[in-house]
């Protein structure tokens, strides 16, 4: 929703201006430039990636028009239920955990945090984890290692989508720059033409670099950016799972494991100290 209430205010801001300081919005209206920027912008978006490249970013796009999900909700969550884990496996022994992490669709525990559940590369990591830790054949720093290493693998693979519309944005400007010496060689082509005539076609063509820079800058490297933002916001979900595990594999209590975990969030979805203790405390009772 907020991409599409940025992308109004700069339509509204660049045309509104511009029709405010007398020009009409008619003359900016090339269809056939916007044809070959467009065009170009495209082709060279499939020339420059590969297939899995190219999915991956057609894949992303509908999901900018969502809100994030990465909310305080989802870490309340997280962190009970990874409290939960931890407790029975400080109680009865991580053999305890063992039905659970192996089919946590299932699982009665895995049930009750629906929005944890639904997330199967959540899912995926945190018992691929538990399973490492129940082997009993990893210690915490080989883990640790483990999970930096995915962590990243993941931050690479997600940000694939950013950096090719990065690119796209960055060529943009080019393309209308091409289109626009395009329509000026055939300004130059009609020099038989009036005056007034000739002056026409020019200011069609220098609509053409016009619109490269504001399609760039205006539109597609911003989506970019919000990927990127999409991206570090998801990667703290495992940087959580980390923290709190390993801090239990070092021998602190459920309740303070959950609490390392509390620390690495950000100040907008970080749940307060109390609120988790209380939180903590009702599924204790539960």
């Amino acid at each position: 929703m907020l991409v599409f209430v940025g992308y109004i205010v700069v339509i509204a801001s660049v045309f509104g201006g511009y029709a405010m300081l007398g020009g009409h919005l008619g003359v900016l209206f090339q269809p056939v430039e916007l044809l070959m920027i467009g065009g170009a912008g495209v082709g060279a978006f499939v020339v420059g990636n590969d297939g899995k490249a190219i999915m991956a970013t057609l894949k992303e796009l509908p999901k900018l028009l969502r809100s994030s999900k990465h909310n305080k909700e989802l870490y309340m969550e997280l962190m009970a239920l990874l409290y939960v884990l931890l407790a029975k496996a400080r109680k009865d022994g991580m053999l305890a955990l063992e039905a659970d992490i192996d089919d946590p669709l299932s699982s009665s525990i895995f049930a009750q945090y629906p929005l944890v559940q639904h997330d199967p590369r959540v899912i995926e990591f945190l018992t691929d984890y538990l399973r490492l830790i129940v082997s009993g054949n990893m210690d915490a720093f080989e883990i640790e290692s483990l999970m930096d290493h995915e962590i990243e693998t993941y931050k690479h693979e997600a940000e694939v989508p950013a950096h090719c519309l990065a690119k796209v944005g960055d060529a943009l400007p080019a393309f209308g720059i091409v289109a626009a010496v395009m329509g000026v060689v055939h300004a130059l082509a009609s020099a038989n033409l009036p005056p007034s005539e000739m002056g026409e076609l020019i200011a069609h063509a220098m609509v053409g670099t016009f619109l490269g820079i504001l399609l760039a800058y205006g539109f597609v490297s911003p989506l970019a950016t919000l990927i990127e933002h999409q991206v570090a916001e998801s990667a703290k979900v495992y940087q959580c799972i980390k923290v709190t595990l390993l801090a239990n594999l070092n021998g602190y209590a459920p309740q303070l494991a959950v609490e390392f975990g509390r620390k690495v969030l950000y100040s907008t979805e970080r749940p307060s100290f109390t609120e988790l203790d209380d939180h903590v405390r009702q599924v204790k009772s539960r």
